[in-house]
């Protein structure tokens, strides 16, 4: 049985923790591929919240064994501490498996991240500051440290010293600040592998075992096509690919071991952070408001603000191209049910009049371009108790259907609330 990936639409946020955890009942393993602890996942189940950074959200099924694989980028601490918490709400963490390939964040990438977003002063990324970037990119330079050699003392320690030379210069005479103790880290370091090595296997033999075996494998990705690295408002990113096919470096298997890609489009537009965003409703604007308010648009991990803007349906089009989604899961749509009109983005125009009906592959173009409009008649009323399509209003319905004509994808899922059950599903077609 081939794999199903969850992946974002839009600029991240958009509930793919929600659909990962409401499929992956039926799943087997439950895998992240790409991505570090910069991403968080809400799941609400029975009123009780959960908030994962790296645990993928399949964890909450006793049967789902989920997988962390090589394409993600690892701070261990963090997934300690996670792990923790999971034990703590009776889940068992000892499921979670790790592949002995995944990067390691170290300290040192998380200071460089700090000082060298502060040095970008008013041109900074908004970046979270957790060391993602830096983590890939010594993993690009072949210098990075890998989960499996936390097992190794002398191979870590031989490691470490060379990552050391670039980091402390860099550190000490480009930025004025103290070097890393390598013995003091080494010592940190190692201490954490007693806890970590049973959790440790060769993910991508793990993954392919359940795929022979017809088992159901749930690939979820972290952040959104358009903060992919490749193809997303650059240099305003992440420093992974979150993309659809990704999932075959960063989980080790093959374009036909895929064959379902779930898009997750949230029923506005939010992102975190600088760049582009031609359907941006400004804080303080009376619509933008209602929906950070009512969508609660706060980052999970890193607290911010989210800005918010009316649907993108330009952007819904290309992350439909660029993952070959599928199908299209909704979410978020109870936000709107306080709007009498709604406003949606079919296209561009540029300051020149020159439309554009696609995403403008030059940044200057898109960050000036400007949105046009269809406005759609709202609902106004709450729709969190439908339990299939029939049970929305007339409006919510016409909704779904334009986006699903416009991006040209199915819709086999509406959320109308947080719960895992406040979701509404359509029968896929055969």
């Amino acid at each position: 049985m081939p794999g199903t990936v969850i992946v974002g639409t839009q600029w991240g946020d958009e509930g793919k923790g929600k659909f990962t955890d409401y499929l992956a009942k039926e799943a087997s393993l439950c895998v992240r591929y790409q991505g570090g602890h910069n991403a968080g996942h809400t799941i609400i189940v029975d009123g009780e919240v959960f908030k994962l950074q790296l645990v993928p959200s399949g964890v909450l099924y006793p049967w789902v064994v989920p997988v962390i694989g090589n394409g993600v980028v690892v701070d261990p601490v963090v997934l300690l501490d996670e792990l923790d918490m999971l034990e703590s709400k009776g889940i068992d963490p000892r499921r979670i498996r790790l592949s002995g390939n995944a990067h390691l964040i170290m300290p040192y990438h998380q200071e460089l991240d700090r000082v060298t977003e502060r040095y970008l002063g008013k041109n900074k990324l908004g970046t979270t500051k957790r060391g993602i970037g830096p983590a890939y990119a010594d993993k690009a330079m072949r210098v990075g440290l890998r989960v499996q050699d936390l097992f190794d003392p002398k191979i870590f320690r031989q490691k470490l010293d060379l990552a050391l030379r670039e980091k402390n210069g860099l550190l000490t005479k480009v930025y004025n600040r103290l070097p890393v103790d390598a013995d003091a880290l080494a010592a940190d370091y190692l201490a954490l592998a007693p806890r970590l090595e049973p959790l440790v296997d060769d993910t991508v033999h793990l993954v392919h075992q359940a795929l022979d075996a017809g088992q159901w494998v749930l690939f979820e990705a972290a952040q959104a096509t358009f903060l992919d690295l490749d193809h997303g408002t650059y240099p305003f990113v992440t420093s992974s690919n979150p993309v659809a096919g990704s999932v075959c470096a960063g989980a080790g298997v093959g374009p036909r071991d895929l064959d379902r890609i779930v898009g997750i489009v949230k029923a506005y537009t939010t992102r975190v952070g600088s760049g582009p965003f031609p359907t941006e409703l400004l804080e303080g604007t009376p619509e933008g408001d209602v929906l950070v308010d009512r969508g609660r648009e706060y980052g999970t991990n890193t607290k911010r603000r989210r800005r918010a803007g009316w649907l993108d349906l330009v952007m819904i089009k290309q992350a439909a191209r660029i993952n070959t989604c599928t199908e299209i899961a909704i979410t978020k749509l109870d936000v709107l049910s306080q709007f009498e009109t709604i406003k949606v983005c079919i296209a561009y125009e540029d300051e020149s009049g020159t439309r554009y009906d696609h995403v403008p592959y030059h940044q200057s173009v898109m960050h000036k371009v400007r949105p046009v409009y269809e406005t759609l008649p709202g609902w106004a009323h709450d729709i969190e108790r439908a339990e299939q399509l029939e049970d929305l209003p007339a409006e919510a319905r016409d909704y779904v259907r334009f986006i699903e004509e416009f991006a040209g994808v199915p819709i086999t899922f509406v959320s109308v609330g947080p719960e895992r059950d406040q979701t509404v599903v359509r029968p896929r077609a055969a």
